[in-house]
């Protein structure tokens, strides 16, 4: 998902999903043999294009990742003003909380790639004649994988696509198969915001710390998910239920630090806090579903990996 501001995040989130190791590095920009074969037209869904795109504007930061990690990064024109991973990105004003699609077909696109359907975006630019792949925030890393695959198969770089997602899994079994065993699980709280929204096991962050073995204190909070799996807790919540983790997703937006969590009324007591482990992540890295969560579990496992079994 989106980062977004403390009150903007708080207004939207129960209606918004979520948002490498190797596989995270910017891929060679030169177009592999395999790309240079690729068959047209292909066909994903109900979108079929008949040569491949050369000018992609894309208005989400996870689908500009997924196609600079597989190779694609050349044919992308323009991204939009929240995609700022990796650094060379064509950033542009163009906005995906509130798309325009005048100002998106001045791109002169053959490609359109966003995540969620605002103002109607996609009928528009479907009545303008310009194709669009909508990645819709994962649920799981089996979607992420096949958005990945997708865009692979649409741009002309299958097999660099199927190369990234195959490290992701792999790379993904390796950090899990080293965790130690261990007879009760540990408890964690992951903070979206300082207004104490998270998110509960039955999200994309919440699979990811679902791989590791932890315990969401969350998820009583949100158990009939009428809260989209977003649900907002209290001070007096988060103190009862006693986390043997904090994980901060709001350590840059917000500046929210080990420091800042202890001086919060009541939580000095915390298990989390008194062992050490507020864990600060990369806000970016952790709200969005790409190439990029296996570095986000890294740094999840690395952290309960120091407590002992």
């Amino acid at each position: 998902m989106f980062r977004r501001t403390p009150r903007l995040f708080a207004a939207t989130l129960a209606v918004a999903a979520l948002a490498l190791g190797a596989c995270a590095e910017k891929a060679d920009d030169k177009p592999s043999a395999g790309t240079a074969a690729a068959a047209y037209p292909v066909t994903v869904g109900a979108l079929t294009l008949d040569k491949r795109p050369e000018k992609i504007v894309v208005l989400s930061p996870t689908a500009t990742e997924m196609l600079f990690a597989i190779g694609a990064g050349p044919q992308v024109t323009a991204v939009d003003d929240q995609s700022n991973y990796p650094a060379d990105a064509p950033k542009t004003d163009l906005s995906a909380y509130q798309p325009n699609a005048e100002a998106i077909a001045g791109k002169n696109p053959d490609l359109v790639v966003l995540s969620d359907d605002r103002n109607k975006i996609v009928d528009q630019l479907t009545k303008l004649k310009i194709p669009v792949y909508q990645t819709p925030a994962a649920t799981t890393l089996d979607d992420s994988y096949r958005q990945i695959t997708e865009l692979g198969t649409l741009t002309g770089h299958a097999d660099q696509a199927t190369d990234v997602a195959t490290r992701m899994k792999d790379d993904i079994a390796k950090l899990v198969k080293d965790l130690p065993q261990r007879t009760e699980k540990l408890t964690y709280f992951h903070e979206l915001g300082p207004e104490l929204y998270s998110a509960t096991s039955k999200t994309f962050i919440g699979s990811l710390y679902n791989q590791v073995g932890l315990t969401n204190i969350a998820d009583p909070a949100d158990a009939d998910s009428k809260n989209g799996g977003y649900p907002q807790l209290s001070q007096e919540f988060i103190v009862k239920a006693d986390p043997d983790f904090v994980f901060l997703a709001d350590s840059k937006c917000c500046q929210q630090n080990a420091d800042a969590v202890k001086a919060r009324s009541g939580w000095a007591g915390l298990t989390a806090v008194k062992n050490n482990q507020v864990i600060a992540l990369d806000d970016d890295i952790a709200s969005r579903w790409g190439p990029r969560v296996v570095d986000l579990l890294r740094v999840i496992i690395d952290a309960v990996a120091k407590v002992p079994a």
